[in-house]
């Protein structure tokens, strides 16, 4: 009788200590898509308990698949693969720990939607951004846009006043899920969280700050752009597409690349980004729950 190989079904389990040179080099190749959930990787990495990390093996034991868990979110690396099998972990998973929301390239996470639906998770809210980078110079004439008066710094510590006007505006028009309550306090902490670990620039006009920029995660070798918000009567002069330039140009001069998302119906801000030189990437979803 001839004994024919059986194969083995991949099946997703838990990352192994050993096994996470296997999963930086997955999320390396991938980095310019995942910059978040590279972010995520590393600070499980460096000893945070507040994260998961899965893996599916492909037919020769390389990994195949990742998904991520921190901080309440999950984050689906799944190359657009449709066969993604359902995680067996994943009911017993969602018993245990509340999930906010799902994070990455919009075909990853309509995969993972449906496998969440199936443990009977169902969406409350849904955004889909368009995913941005850049890895060169910034246009020369993005540097010159906006107004001649403009001014383009640092933040100082007699700022935070205005910049809380800004931030609270920015999460309530672009971070807050549909019938979330907006929290002040929450932002206030958030805020001061920004000023005194990440990058951010402000611009200033007649001697009032009215718009800002600052990353919001660090990956291997990218960072990743958020929180920028102009003030409602000073958009349409190019005020945007100049900080957007001058802030690239001095994280590009560190060395490391850059990735942002920006949501779809958002157009003016899209074309801004354009015009300070960063391409369209992929589709980005966030999903709510």
């Amino acid at each position: 009788m001839i004994m024919r190989p059986v194969k083995k079904r991949p099946r997703w389990r838990k990352i192994r200590r050993a096994e996470r040179y296997g999963a930086e080099a997955y999320l390396r190749e991938r980095e310019k898509f995942c910059v978040s959930a590279s972010a995520r990787f590393l600070k499980i990495g460096q000893g945070s308990r507040s994260g998961h990390i899965w893996r599916l093996s492909g037919p020769n034991g390389e990994i195949s698949a990742l998904l991520l868990h921190s901080q309440k979110i999950l984050f689906p690396l799944f190359d657009k693969n449709p066969y993604v099998p359902s995680p067996r972990f994943l009911k017993r998973f969602l018993c245990k720990v509340p999930i906010h929301a799902l994070q990455g390239l919009r075909e990853d996470t309509e995969i993972l939607e449906a496998l969440m639906k199936e443990q009977g998770y169902y969406a409350t809210d849904r955004t889909d951004y368009v995913l941005m980078g850049i890895d060169s110079s910034p246009r020369p004439e993005a540097l010159k846009s906006g107004p001649a008066n403009l001014v383009l710094r640092s933040p100082l510590p007699e700022d935070e006043e205005a910049l809380f006007a800004l931030q609270s505006v920015y999460e309530q028009e672009e971070v807050l899920p549909r019938n979330a309550d907006f929290y002040a306090p929450a932002c206030r902490l958030n805020l001061q969280h920004i000023l005194s670990s990440e990058r951010v620039l402000v611009a200033e006009l007649d001697g009032q700050v009215v718009a800002k920029i600052n990353t919001s995660a660090e990956s291997f070798t990218r960072y990743q752009i958020g929180g920028v918000y102009v003030r409602p009567d000073c958009r349409g002069k190019g005020i945007c597409t100049r900080m957007t330039a001058v802030f690239a140009g001095k994280l590009l001069a560190g060395g490391k690349g850059i990735t942002l998302f920006v949501k779809k119906r958002n157009k003016a801000a899209i074309k801004a980004y354009h015009k300070a030189g960063l391409t369209s990437l992929a589709d980005y979803r966030i999903t709510y729950y």
